[in-house]
């Protein structure tokens, strides 16, 4: 499960890097935590903001019973301890875009508890990263910087908007495992429906804490970087605070405790503010909200409307069409990319009655979504959702391989006009005459000239060049401009030759 630590090569020797992440998820929400302002994205400044949000004197908060199903169920995808007893906070701290002054948000007894998230790595393996806890906070509203020179502006659109901070164990050991668990949770978040994980609009950020330590030594000191919202971002946000703290240590000097900033421009971070700890921020129990209380029963009503989850869709996969982890961990990373596979596959259940010819067909389905179409894909910066390609088209064109209608290579031409023309493989092996040749005595008659006009070669294999086999092969194949069949082809090339 686990994988082997390794480490960054300093002027003075190995370090190990240390890293936890902090993810703030919006939760799914019509509404925000505590008022029924709405949370549409891309409203105009200030539109979607109720006398709660702006934290109006004598204003009470109503806890929103979506968000915190939304909590639970993640939760659970996060194979968590589910708090039946929680309390909210109010933690204490000035932004001018927090209008009453403090954050509330959980801190003792959060509603989600310890868990884990098993992430894939580049290598194949797994690893399994725990997680301390799972809370639920308001959001604060947005400072704006930009827009004149002399004032900043505050947009309380965001003021109130319920997030699941999911904090991790600091269990992760480099940069590409911290991008992995990002991803992971991301895909589990979309699957849940909890958080629509778009990390352009903010609906998905993290704050990534990284130290450096000499292997075995104990944890060093370490620096937040705060609201990163890229995956890409984050790994170049640890691989560069990695460095200046081993620049630091290696020359004597230590690592201060403070959040930092990631500049994308720069590729950099740099200091924005010393490092607050929990008493720094005057948590205490918020005497408008009572404790929030769950039964067991609410629990696992929502247990059972969890749909089936990425890990638990791989392993069915690799069973039922014998894929590669890799692959199967590929089709299952984003939900649209599995649905788009899962539907290819009820066309073909349709067309294909034997199990071992549909497992067969289901791993070529695979390798087709794999290869091809996510070749098309990169090469036309399309979504899946967006391919040219629909999933019943390509399930008829694995079909037509599978009943050996047309041969593989003449499968990647149908798959080409497929792309350019929207039209069914159906139709074009047929407007086109692409149909594959199984007819022994068409087959034979081409064997037997190409036999003819190469006798040097027979004799030669004849007498033990085994490998020419393949140069008769490809002659027979490209004279009847691939559409013979391949395997009738070796069929009768292995009796004439014999």
């Amino acid at each position: 499960m686990t994988t082997a630590t390794k480490y960054l090569e300093g002027s003075t020797g190995p370090w190990e890097l240390v890293i936890g992440l902090e993810v703030h998820a919006q939760a799914t929400s019509k509404a925000k935590l505590f008022s029924g302002a709405a949370t549409t994205f891309g409203a105009e400044p200030n539109a979607q903001v109720s006398f709660i949000d702006a934290a109006f004197p004598g204003m009470l908060p109503v806890i929103n019973d979506m968000c915190v199903k939304q909590a639970i169920k993640t939760g659970l995808g996060l194979n968590a301890v589910i708090h039946k007893f929680s309390v909210f906070d109010r933690k204490n701290y000035f932004y001018p875009d927090l209008p009453a002054g403090y954050q509330i948000s959980q801190f003792k007894h959060p509603i989600v508890g310890q868990g884990y998230l098993d992430i894939d790595l580049e290598n194949g393996e797994t690893k399994r990263i725990g997680i301390t806890r799972l809370h639920l906070e308001q959001d604060a509203g947005k400072s704006i910087h930009d827009q004149r020179p002399d004032a900043t502006f505050i947009d309380l659109n965001r003021a109130g908007v319920a997030l699941m901070e999911i904090v991790s164990e600091p269990d992760i050991r480099s940069a590409e495992e911290a991008q992995a668990f990002v991803k992971k949770l991301r895909s589990l978040l979309r699957y849940l429906g909890t958080c629509d994980g778009n990390m352009e609009q903010g609906s998905l950020r993290a704050d990534v804490n990284v130290s450096v330590r000499r292997p075995g030594e104990d944890l060093g000191t370490r620096a937040e970087i705060k609201n990163v919202n890229s995956i890409r971002f984050i790994g170049q946000a640890i691989h560069y605070e990695a460095r200046r703290q081993i620049e630091i240590l290696e020359n004597g000097g230590q690592i201060d405790q403070e959040t930092r900033l990631f500049d994308a421009s720069k590729g950099e971070t740099r200091s924005m503010r010393s490092k607050e700890d929990a008493h720094d921020y005057r948590y205490f129990p918020d005497p408008d909200l009572p404790p929030l209380l769950l039964t067991d029963e609410e629990i696992e009503t929502l247990r059972r409307q969890l749909p089936e989850l990425p890990d638990v869709k791989k392993k069915r996969f690799m069973d039922s069409f014998g894929l590669a982890h890799y692959d199967a961990a590929l089709l299952t990373s984003e939900i649209e990319i599995a649905n788009y596979y899962e539907q290819s596959l009820e066309e073909l259940q349709k067309k294909i009655s034997s199990p071992d010819d549909l497992a067969k067909s289901g791993k070529t389905l695979a390798n087709w979504i794999l290869g091809e179409l996510f070749a098309a894909l990169n090469r036309d910066s399309l979504t899946i959702v967006e391919s040219k390609v629909k999933p019943q088209d390509l399930a008829d064109l694995i079909v037509l391989m599978a009943k050996g209608t047309i041969s593989g290579r003449i499968a990647k031409d149908v798959f080409v006009d497929m792309w350019e023309t929207g039209a069914n493989p159906e139709v074009i092996v047929k407007e086109k005459g692409l149909e594959q040749v199984s007819d022994d005595s068409a087959i034979t008659a081409c064997i037997d000239r190409i036999l003819a006009e190469n006798p040097d070669h027979v004799a030669d294999y004849k007498a033990g060049k085994d490998k020419l086999f393949g140069f008769f092969v490809g002659k027979v194949m490209k004279e009847m401009a691939g559409k013979a069949n391949p395997t009738v082809v070796n069929e009768l090339l292995k009796k004439k030759l014999s």
